[in-house]
């Protein structure tokens, strides 16, 4: 079985790799969700996440030695860091307060928002074209979210929150040469994250009961394991190709709110679901064309 999938073209291997990312991502938001409704403390939460994720590089820093985490840019690791913890503070409480398919739909408004601080902090031209796709995109965020109505969950905010800082942290990456390796941006993000969400935690510390370690390690595990699919996806297979499958997590996502929490998306989710997904994918296309390839960072 394994040498049937490795004989396999790089591309075809891409996309099952981010078909599993998308799968474990969706997991590991399942295991947020219940533990957010368990009480567990979000702090606590975002600790373990990291922190697992960290000790789970263990295997590949010995493989590859100290010296592969050379870097000359701790800087822009640490701002990454940064903008990562508050990513995962807005994702795990909007996980937390809304259905899983809408937030997911919501974070996929991190190209949007990778557009306009393109223009801002990177001075990229940006024509017509995709001013128009990014338009579309947030005009599916107000169907979704259709504020002045009933309907409007404040808790949505959190969710473009937390694209708005991957967003951020793309543009960062843009930035760093290749020489940064994902092993060395993994490795600098959970060491700086776990000191720096230690403390937070520590603070609002509460003793996990024994189904709460259970959530905490499913969310652990399940992240990290899903940001290593995601790396093996992209370097597997060219980004143009493999990037799109990343929307699958959609689907999934829909799948595991309904069987686990009875969610069902109403006709404005999907409407406004798909207006986000086309123009993303537009924009994605749109740079593929011109050249310029997308900065590629996993999920939270």
């Amino acid at each position: 079985m394994r040498a049937g999938f490795l004989n396999l073209s790089g591309n075809a291997r891409g996309c099952i790799w981010m078909a599993l990312c998308g799968l474990g991502f969706s997991i590991m938001a399942a295991f947020v969700k219940l533990a957010g409704q368990s009480q567990l403390n979000i702090f606590e939460i975002t600790f373990f996440r990291v922190l697992i994720g960290f000790l789970m590089l263990a295997p590949f820093v010995a493989k590859a030695g100290l010296s592969s985490l050379h870097t000359q840019y701790i800087r822009a690791h640490t701002l990454r860091a940064v903008l990562g913890f508050i990513a995962m503070i807005c994702a795990y409480i909007g996980i937390a307060k809304l259905e899983l398919a809408t937030y997911t739909a919501l974070s996929f408004t991190k190209p949007l928002f990778a557009v306009i601080l393109a223009v801002i902090i990177l001075k990229e031209d940006v024509r017509w074209r995709r001013w128009a796709a990014t338009i579309v995109g947030f005009i599916g965020v107000l169907v979704m979210m259709q504020p002045g109505s009933s309907s409007f969950n404040v808790w949505a905010l959190l969710a473009l929150g937390d694209a708005l800082s991957i967003a951020l942290l793309i543009t960062i990456l843009k930035r760093l040469p290749a020489s940064e390796t994902p092993l060395v941006m993994l490795f600098y993000y959970g060491l700086i994250g776990t000191v720096m969400i230690a403390p937070f935690a520590i603070y609002n510390w509460q003793w996990p009961t024994g189904q709460q370690w259970l959530y905490l390690l499913a969310i652990g595990s399940t992240g990290a394991l899903s940001q290593y699919w995601w790396i093996l996806a992209f370097k597997a297979g060219e980004a143009s190709v493999v990037a799109p499958f990343d929307y699958l997590r959609l689907l999934f996502a829909g799948a595991v709110g309904y069987m686990i929490f009875a969610e069902l998306p109403d006709h404005w989710t999907l409407i406004g679901s798909g207006l986000i997904i086309g123009s993303t994918v537009y924009i994605a296309q749109r740079e593929a064309r011109l050249g310029r390839a997308p900065a590629k960072t996993p999920g939270a």
